[in-house]
């Protein structure tokens, strides 16, 4: 009797489907308004079009923006989302790619809240749950075609293996799970269709997969412009080396009409953009003020405790290495040029920290094409017969990738201002101390020998005071100190504008700063109405004058109590 087929990357595709749910629902309210807000911020941006086309029927004066916003306080707290042009017309920042994607799930949000006590205004929770879960939908699309991509040249171990890592070890999933409505869950399924579509038409070409090759190119291209480069996967697809290239051109010679075809795809994909721009702006094209400095690249975006991607997502290493191991691949030369390209782009735009984000988000989109040499490096290495090692490197980095989206989501990840001492602290910590959260703001700590052995110690309590903005209340002074540090520990309790404040050491001489150390009052566990701890060490400047620790104010802060211990050490 013949045995049964036993598909082991199916279960590879449901494991990594049920991990995108399982994160989706651990993540499931964020807002007490909505229960999950997932529209704001950038995420504003790429939605709306949709309630200012389909409910509003006004894209260009927004006047029913405020009434919005300040229901659900999506913008962030300005409209930055949109560019306010001379005529009084508004012209969105962000292109519409993402929400031509999110149309069905508007409908059905809108269909919900139509027929339900919830406001059908756009942004009430029927909309917030159908976009949140229509990006799931369409990574699980895409993650499907990548499964069925890999199969065409990969073993259905190696296949299971690449999907469960590409998923469960990198920041892709805080991208498809938590921060769903941002474009990168949106462009992933591009990608993989690009693939598929690209074999189909080398394998057998069709007008159809032609087509299908420059709308799917089209449509990435107004989600994120520089998604474009996606275009050298066709072109280059079937040069692994120069040998191919009259065979390549021979086949794109015999049918010539593909191009148009494809050009036409192209066309229908980028037409809904031109036209917006057309009537918000008056021009076809219009500029949204993106700025890349491509010959001084930030190469932290790679390698910084920033958000560095080797560094919070390791896994893309392996990702880097593969590139190595794309011989004989039909794929070889597009998957190098494009990856090449893609992260030269990604690390010279100017705002190379990608505002809020858990390692470089925007390389996530991309992972179908890094999937392939992820692939062929586990295909190497199962070769030479070191797969336990893989199999157990594999399982640390998901835990890893696992533990630290929750540490980002829990706010001890922080999702601009890491440094490499205080993710030497936190990494794997659950519960990080005090003086770890210090770290954000310094790398002084007080020397273990000194710890327990303060030469003096003070304290001074205050309360019922109110800062303006740069205004600050001293709550220490030492003329001619003599001491080398200072343990400090400051008990506070704020009305309001806790977000506002920090506290502020500085050395002075001759009534100039020659030192400051500045420690930031938000942490994960602080806020407004409540009680609470910071602790800090600072280092002095020999031969200072005086050393002033002072609670200062960027903006309005009303204090109830602050109450401030120092230990001091020679």
């Amino acid at each position: 009797m013949k045995s049964k087929k036993v598909n082991v990357s199916l279960w590879g595709f449901l494991i990594c489907a049920l991990l995108a749910v399982v994160v989706r629902f651990n993540y499931h309210t964020n807002n007490s308004v909505n229960g999950y807000n997932a529209t704001t911020w950038d995420a504003l941006g790429y939605y709306i079009y949709l309630p200012s086309t389909f409910i509003y029927q006004d894209a260009t004066q927004l006047d029913w923006f405020p009434a919005i916003d300040s229901t659900y306080n999506v913008s962030g707290g300005t409209l930055y989302q949109a560019t306010l042009k001379d005529d009084g017309n508004y012209v969105f920042k962000y292109l519409g790619g993402v929400a031509i994607m999110e149309i069905p799930f508007f409908v059905v949000g809108h269909v919900i809240a139509s027929n339900s006590d919830y406001p059908a205004d756009g942004f009430s929770a029927p909309y917030q749950y159908s976009i949140i879960w229509g990006a799931v939908f369409w990574f699980l699309f895409g993650l499907w075609y990548l499964r069925k991509v890999l199969l065409v040249y990969f073993s259905e171990t190696i296949t299971t293996l690449t999907l469960i890592l590409v998923v469960g070890a990198s920041n892709l999933l805080q991208y498809v799970s938590v921060d769903g409505a941002m474009s990168h869950s949106f462009i992933f399924p591009l990608y993989a269709l690009l693939l598929w579509w690209t074999i189909q038409w080398h394998k057998k070409p069709k007008k159809k997969f032609a087509f299908a090759i420059g709308l799917i190119i089209g449509i990435a291209t107004i989600s994120r412009p520089t998604e474009f480069i996606m275009i050298f996967i066709p072109i280059l697809w079937m040069l692994p080396d120069s040998k191919n290239l009259k065979s390549k051109w021979k086949l794109v010679g015999e049918h010539r009409v593909h191009i148009l075809f494809a050009l036409v795809g192209g066309i229908i994909g980028i037409f809904p953009q031109l036209l917006y721009w057309k009537l918000a702006s008056g021009d076809w094209i219009y500029n949204v003020g993106s700025k890349w400095f491509f010959l001084n690249p930030w190469w932290r975006v790679l390698f910084g405790f920033e958000k560095g991607w080797f560094i919070y997502t390791p896994i893309a290493i392996f990702f880097i290495l593969g590139l190595f191991f794309l011989k004989g691949k039909p794929f070889r030369k597009s998957v190098i040029v494009f990856t090449l390209l893609n992260i030269w782009i990604i690390i010279s735009w100017s705002d190379w920290q990608y505002g809020a984000s858990y390692s470089t988000r925007a390389l996530t989109q991309s992972y179908p094409i890094l999937a392939l040499p992820l692939a062929a490096f586990l295909q190497r290495i199962f070769s030479k017969k070191w797969s336990p090692i893989v199999i157990i490197a594999g399982a640390y980095l998901i835990f890893v990738n696992l533990f630290q989206i929750w540490q980002y989501n829990a706010g001890i990840i922080h999702y601009r201002d890491m440094n490499r001492q205080y993710y030497s602290a936190i990494y794997l910590d659950h519960n990080p101390t005090l003086l770890d959260y210090s770290l954000l703001d310094t790398g002084e700590q007080l020397p273990e020998q000194l710890i327990g052995k303060s030469n003096s110690k003070t304290a001074k309590s205050i309360s019922n005071f109110e800062l303006d903005a740069w205004e600050s209340e001293i709550l220490h002074i030492d003329k001619n100190p003599k001491y080398t540090w200072i343990s400090g520990e400051l008990e506070l309790t704020t009305n309001i504008g806790l977000e506002n404040g920090r506290i502020v050491i500085a050395s002075l001489k001759n009534n100039k700063i020659i030192k400051q150390r500045v420690f930031r009052l938000t942490t994960p566990f602080s806020k407004n109405k409540e009680k609470t701890s910071y602790q800090f060490h600072y280092k002095s400047i020999k031969n200072c004058d005086e050393i002033v620790v002072k609670l200062e104010s960027l903006g309005n802060m009303n204090v109830k109590e602050a109450s401030l211990t120092l230990d001091f050490y020679n």
